[in-house]
This record gives structure tokens, sequence and C-alpha cells, in this order.
């Protein structure tokens, strides 16, 4: 498989901005992760769901990230927030910010790329 190998995840209409992540399983390292997609300012981002400080998922419900004022994603467990454009690390005990997984968007459709550490989760 190439390194810029794009897979659908969902419809453009799927991601609103400031709204709810579309999750998604991918091969990070060689682990199963999860991963989410979400809108921000109009344009998609995607980071693994892998809070910084302790690598535990982020949401505190299915799809959840933002915090109550919509503009940061927070990890519920330990209070971290990340910038959505970018996932660097805002406040919180962050060491460094989010894993980006490159997104793109075609024809109605929000794809993401492979990279050379990055696959599909196959069954």
């Amino acid at each position: 498989m190439a390194d810029d190998a794009l897979f659908p995840l969902c419809r453009s209409a799927d991601l609103s901005d400031g709204g709810l992540a579309v999750p998604f399983d991918v091969i990070y390292g060689g682990q199963t992760c999860r991963a989410f997609a979400i809108r921000w300012q109009g344009r998609p981002h995607a980071y693994l769901n892998r809070c910084t400080h302790v690598a535990m998922e982020m949401d505190y419900q299915e799809g959840r990230f933002f915090d109550d004022t919509g503009r940061w994603l927070l990890c519920a467990t330990h209070g971290a927030a990340y910038a959505p454009d970018t996932g660097a690390c805002a406040s919180g005990p962050c060491r460094g910010g989010l894993v980006r997984i490159e997104l793109s968007e075609i024809d109605g459709v929000v794809h993401w790329h492979t990279a050379w550490n990055l696959r599909p989760f196959t069954f």
C-alpha cells in the first residue's frame, strides 16, 4: 500500500462545525487505535483519540470532544485542551500535541490519508 492512499471516511455533511466527531479505527505504529474526525471553521481535521498526558481515549461520550465553549478539544479525564485546527496543546496536562491524520474532501466525501506508520484497520 502506498503511503498516500485515501480511504473514504464519511459524507462531508456528517461533520458540522464544532459538532459531533466521526470515529474510525486505524493501525498506528502497529497498534489498533481509535481516531476521530471533526469540522472546525469549515475544514475537516482528524486525530488519534489519544490524550498526550496519558494514552487513553479523550471523549466523555462517543463523538463528543469539544468543550462547553465549542472552542477546544478536551480530554474528559484529564482536562487537557487542544486546538481543533492543529491538535496543539492549549492548556492542561498535555505532553505535546495530538497525532494528526491528514484528511481531504472530494465531491462531498471526507477521506483520510495513510502514512508510513498509519494504516487502515482490517477485520
